[in-house]
């Protein structure tokens, strides 16, 4: 039987991806954590590097679980490994807790996209791509209160929705929830079921084979993409401990 190739350039625009998050993390680590420059991540410069960041993990996630048939163990394992985060986090650093961040999300997302695949399939790839890219453009807002294309409002909604912190995890975050890394449920699972049914577009037109080339350095930080978010921030955090603690 002969084994399938992989697509190689998938896993490079990962590493890709993997390589820009250990550099963010550790200028936030330095200029947040130890209050260098505590505004660092609000200035637009950072925020679009921080998007362009989630944005690859998120459409690359959802392209990737064509690739498996365990959908459903990849996403419980994803999950879990966010619940990690969140723990250790209120454990070490509760002023940076994490919950519901990037992880927590991908996990929930692979869970939901691959209930609804056969759905899914029934949608046409070229429909599929540009509903769930407008979708997401439109609901950006929620978390903020309104529906729009990103920062312009069309439609406010209702202040009740926005005053149950569980709620937070979809999208209607209340006042008093705070997370140090967010990725609700509305608007991200629409660039999720993005990034699912554009794979299914480039195969419907023939262009995965343009995927196949490796970048190797990239590549093996794109394979290794899950243990390397797992240890990164630690060993970060530590180094800078060890630099900045004293001067915190």
């Amino acid at each position: 039987m002969t084994e399938r190739r992989r697509y190689s350039l998938i896993d490079a625009i990962r590493g890709a991806a993997v390589i820009s998050m250990i550099l963010y993390h550790l200028c936030y680590d330095i200029f947040c954590v130890f209050g260098v420059w505590s505004d660092f991540y609000r200035s637009t410069p950072i925020i679009i590097w921080e998007r362009s960041i989630c944005t690859a993990f998120i459409v690359v996630s959802g392209i990737s679980l064509h690739f498996t048939r365990h959908g459903y163990r990849r996403g419980l394992i994803v999950t879990l490994c966010g619940v990690a985060v969140t723990l250790v986090t209120v454990l070490v650093t509760p002023e940076q807790s994490i919950f519901f961040g990037v992880l927590s999300f991908l996990g929930c997302a692979m869970l939901f996209t691959y209930a609804l695949r056969r759905v899914l399939y029934r949608i046409p790839p070229s429909v599929g791509t540009v509903l769930f890219f407008l979708l997401f453009l439109l609901c950006y807002g929620i978390p903020n209160g309104f529906i729009g294309m990103f920062s312009f409002p069309l439609l406010r909604l209702p202040e009740t929705l926005y005053q149950f912190k569980w709620l937070s995890i979809v999208g209607f975050r209340s006042n008093d929830f705070f997370s140090a890394d967010y990725f609700p449920f509305l608007p991200w699972i629409f660039l999720y079921l993005f990034g699912y049914q554009l794979w299914r577009y480039l195969e419907q037109k023939q262009l995965d084979r343009f995927l196949y080339r490796r970048i190797p350095v990239l590549d093996f930080f794109g394979r290794h993409s899950l243990i390397i978010y797992m240890a990164h921030q630690p060993l970060l955090y530590g180094v800078c401990y060890l630099i900045f603690g004293n001067k915190s």
